[in-house]
């Protein structure tokens, strides 16, 4: 199986038929043109059939940021393959080789959305945490000032953000306030496809920046212009009182719309923002506006640089050794020759408040045994090892994962871009 780069020259109309025969690519011609934009802001590579392509993976670069550091991260997007060539192990072998290859050049950590659990496993990936998504009124929500004094504040008038501003749009994307987990991407033409495919697509915000510069926004879509769902695909802010602003943005709606989607922002329980919350999912009940909070985890992660990656974990607390007996189920996906094996063996761990990792083992230190994906899983904070040690593929011993436990108290991650 060879692998080569895609050229839009040649392979363009391939790969639009195979967009089209997995449902991600209706007739529309905009839709092709966003296929577009986002391939030419990646790293695309494509695997053929009969002199044609018939699987592509497309890779971009990008950053998570693990408590207070950033990380660099390959996102895998666009990972696609036609009728005629499923069940051949085309897709897997073209993800493992497009990861070796970003892994190669610097990548310490990758992520995906996933259609199906357990699939991306394979690779190495771990499950990330629930995202709530929450559904609503947006009449309902109460805008607070201060700790406790719940008033209707109202905001100042925005400025419609259009999709020809998807430069400014994805400037502002980079600096907004981002927690631990958060990745940014760092291509400008993945916001442009992004706001480019979607038909009713519309933005508000505001220009505060000291050269006018786009500081915080909602980007919205819907089927229904007038009265919604409208459906948040992201908002950026860079502190409280801009959050606040445009929550209040939001309520301004609520004469017209009758229900808004948003996906819970790290830190915040959008329930704390909505008035009589069970009332309003009672009586909204099978409705097209329903108001109700949903959870989901869809996103993936995995370490592909395990020294690179603890070396910017700044942990709180003691120290803690072990002896790691890790697996990295991608290896048999690689060529013998794969510019990166993976990151199976054995190592010698510390966590702590400088930790560090090296290859070998200590007679005199407890051994952890687990899969990429699940250690990544804890690292990240998704789940703690005792309960990794119940549902996954992580074990040692109980006073061990205890104390993992205690140092890898960390808030719940967020990557907060979809891709």
């Amino acid at each position: 199986m060879k692998f080569r780069d895609y050229n839009p020259a040649t392979d363009k109309k391939a790969i639009h038929r195979i967009w089209r025969e997995i449902g991600w690519l209706e007739e529309e011609k905009k839709e092709e043109e966003a296929l577009d934009m986002f391939l030419a802001g990646s790293r695309p590579v494509v695997t053929e059939m009969d002199g044609t392509p018939e699987s592509l993976v497309a890779t971009l670069d990008g950053s998570l940021r693990y408590l207070n550091e950033d990380l660099a991260f390959t996102g895998i997007a666009g990972v696609a393959t036609g009728r005629i060539a499923r069940k051949r192990g085309l897709a897997k072998r073209l993800v493992a080789h497009s990861l070796a290859r970003d892994a190669a050049a610097g990548a310490l950590v990758a992520g995906l959305g996933m259609f199906e659990q357990g699939y991306y496993d394979q690779l190495g990936f771990g499950t990330g945490g629930y995202e709530h998504w929450c559904s609503f009124d947006p009449a309902q929500l109460v805008v607070k000032q201060g700790r406790k004094s719940p008033v209707g504040l109202t905001s100042r008038t925005p400025q419609r953000i259009e999709k020809e501003d998807w430069m400014q749009v994805h400037a502002a994307r980079l600096v907004r306030h981002r927690g631990h987990g958060a990745c940014n991407l760092h291509a400008p033409q993945s916001t442009q496809a992004d706001m480019f495919r979607d038909t009713n697509g519309f933005g508000l915000g505001y220009y505060d920046g000291p050269n006018g510069e786009l500081t915080h926004h909602f980007w919205c879509t819907t089927d229904d212009v007038a009265h919604g769902p409208y459906q948040i695909s992201w908002m950026t802010y860079q502190n409280r009182e801009q959050f606040r602003e445009l929550i209040a943005l939001l309520k301004s709606l609520g004469d017209q719309v009758r229900s808004v989607r948003i996906c819970e922002p790290q830190g915040i329980q959008m329930q704390d923002l909505l008035d009589q919350p069970f009332k309003m999912c009672q009586v909204s009940k099978k409705s097209k506006y329903a108001s109700r909070i949903t959870a989901s985890a869809y996103w993936q992660v995995r370490i592909c640089d395990l020294a690179g990656c603890l070396a910017k974990t700044y942990l709180n607390g003691d120290e803690v050794r072990f002896n790691l007996a890790l697996s990295d189920p991608i290896t048999r996906f690689l060529p013998v020759d794969a510019p990166w094996p993976g990151i199976s063996g054995d190592y010698v761990v510390v966590l702590g408040p400088r930790s560090s990792v090296k290859r070998g083992r200590d007679d005199s230190l407890p051994v952890l045994t687990a899969s990429v994906g699940a250690f990544t899983r804890m690292w990240l904070g998704v789940r703690p090892a005792t309960g990794l040690a119940i549902t996954d593929e992580l074990s040692g011993p109980q006073n061990l994962l205890q104390q993992i436990d205690q140092i890898l108290r960390l808030p719940e991650p967020k990557l907060d871009w979809d891709f």
